[in-house]
């Protein structure tokens, strides 16, 4: 949109809003329209980390609107992720990990395009029924989508109040390794808490136990999903990211 367009916008305030798909490749592609006032605004502070970083004017995150999400339930004993096509994108979903996270385990994948998942794939689902579903299941999974620092799903499940166990960012970030690429972009280890609103690690076996952990204990399921609903509202919440852009669009431009 911005290279295609660029002589139209003559004149008018340009913003490029990233969406935490990034590269450096994309970062040297903008660079000449940075210089001709583009403005940025980043969608997680963890972007400040790729090589090159051509800056940026705000940090908005994304957001929820957390009334329409919370009432944690957790009833069942399932282990549950959202994703879209998981199998067939396994690199960038970290399916590998994911998959041996939940071995032995009740869990499902939901999201469309997942059948290749075979007995995993639990479907597609609406949005009320996610919400629901959110709401009904005891450990949400996740392993994030490289490059992003964080996903929807992810702010989704903490603000429904169900305790997630995450990868940690050794493997989060593996394709960036892989390319010999610094580029530590995985925002989770800010986010999460170990212990307090959610679990994160890089070690599968660790992450294993947790899940039995909150499996077997849900009063701690109950504290640590409560702690990481409390997190997300903090960051994502609609309320407080409609005044970041508020300030960002008008105020400082008075």
């Amino acid at each position: 949109w911005i290279e295609l367009n660029w002589e139209k916008f003559k004149g008018k305030r340009v913003i490029w809003r990233t969406i935490g798909q990034s590269t450096p490749a994309i970062e040297r592609r903008m660079l000449d329209y940075r210089r001709q006032g583009m403005q940025i605004v980043r969608y997680s502070p963890r972007e400040a980390n790729l090589e090159p970083n051509i800056g940026c004017d705000a940090i908005i995150r994304f957001y929820k609107d957390p009334n329409e999400f919370g009432h944690w339930i957790g009833a069942g004993n399932d282990v549950i992720t959202f994703a879209q096509d998981m199998k067939h994108r396994a690199k960038f979903c970290n399916y590998d990990a994911f998959i041996a996270l939940i071995q032995g385990f009740n869990s499902h994948l939901y999201g469309p395009k997942n059948e290749n998942s075979n007995e995993l794939n639990g479907g597609f689902m609406n949005y009320d029924e996610m919400r629901q579903k959110m709401r009904d299941a005891r450990v949400y999974i996740y392993t994030g989508t490289q490059p992003a620092s964080y996903t929807l799903n992810l702010i989704e499940a903490m603000m429904t109040g169900i305790p997630v166990v995450a990868i940690g960012p050794q493997l989060a970030n593996s394709l960036s390794y892989e390319n010999n690429i610094n580029a530590d972009l995985y925002e989770v280890p800010d986010i999460i808490t170990n212990g307090v609103n959610g679990f994160w690690s890089n070690n599968i076996n660790e992450l294993r136990d947790r899940i039995t952990y909150l499996l077997d204990d849900m009063k701690a399921a109950r504290r640590i999903g409560e702690m990481g609903r409390n997190k997300a509202i903090e960051l994502f919440g609609k309320d407080i990211i409609k005044l970041k852009w508020k300030e960002f669009l008008y105020e400082r431009n008075k």
